[in-house]
């Protein structure tokens, strides 16, 4: 079986042909920050902190096109210089923008997404694909100071990936979650970790929060961050019920029980329907 991994990391690759209707949105949700919600469903929303002399940009975008049409949105509303990039995560979906909207800006992510994207870069699948890695990394937290404004940066443990990075705004109560939050939908699962990713997302919600970025979608609220969180902690607590009872793979994939979350999005080509969701959890589990 190929590695579940690298099917993550190019899968928005493959689907980028599946581009939606309707033309990406901006939405100003605090004091100079700004929320893009991508139209394409294959590349990631972002967001857009203006300061008094410069831009800090959280995530990308899929490829240059994406990050064209993000650089637009920018344009649109500034023409201050972009002084800093800050990557959630290593898929492609999220930094291949950086190529375009990085140009003479510092690029910062966790130790972990840096390496997963130098060692993309080394992978035939990716080839064609360009990338622009950080220059600043860290392992724990990160405060960037963009004049008048705090930007809190850390690393909540093993989650959606092992080195996801979330993003918040304390003036302006705003989280950029990246994809530890897609709004009414199942996520894809990498190497990290759904019990503390749990974890994480109660830290969340313990913030103020006025909005939510998810990593897709539109845009959320705290209660939508919340309902997220029940959906994985429902899911886990299920799978791990059945696993102790003695349960095959098999069997949990098709004895779940998710009907409260009917309304969320399942996306079989990015495996993330509730049943993939759910043989990734007892996956983790059996490792354990």
């Amino acid at each position: 079986m190929r590695n579940r991994t690298l099917r993550v990391a190019i899968v928005a690759l493959v689907a980028s042909s599946a581009v939606a209707a309707a033309k990406p949105t901006v939405h100003q949700v605090g004091a100079g920050l700004y929320a893009y919600i991508s139209d394409n469903d294959a590349s990631a929303n972002s967001t857009f902190l203006i300061g008094r002399d410069g831009i800090l940009v959280v995530d990308t975008g899929l490829n240059a096109a994406e990050g064209t049409k993000l650089l637009a949105a920018i344009r649109e509303i500034t023409r201050l210089p972009i002084k800093f990039i800050i990557n959630t995560h290593y898929h492609p979906d999220h930094q291949g923008g950086n190529i375009v909207v990085a140009a003479g800006a510092v690029v910062i992510t966790t130790d972990f997404t840096w390496d997963r994207t130098l060692a993309l870069m080394q992978s035939p699948e990716m080839k064609g694909f360009q990338f622009r890695p950080a220059d600043l990394t860290f392992q724990k937290q990160i405060t960037v100071h963009l004049d008048p404004y705090p930007v809190q940066v850390y690393f909540p443990g093993k989650a959606h990936t092992s080195g996801d990075a979330v993003v918040y705004f304390p003036k302006q109560r705003v989280l950029s979650a990246g994809d530890l939050f897609l709004n009414r939908s199942c996520p894809a699962m990498d190497k990290g970790s759904a019990a503390t990713w749990i974890q994480a997302l109660d830290r969340v919600l313990q913030l103020p929060l006025a909005h939510v970025v998810p990593g897709h979608f539109e845009l959320g609220s705290k209660a939508d961050l919340q309902r997220f969180r029940n959906y994985l902690s429902d899911l886990f607590q299920q799978v791990r019920i059945m696993r102790q009872r003695g349960e095959t793979l098999d069997q949990v994939r098709q004895n779940i029980h998710t009907e409260k979350y009917a309304d969320f999005r399942q996306f079989s080509k990015y495996q993330a329907t509730f049943a993939d969701n759910a043989a990734v959890i007892y996956e983790q589990l059996q490792a354990h």
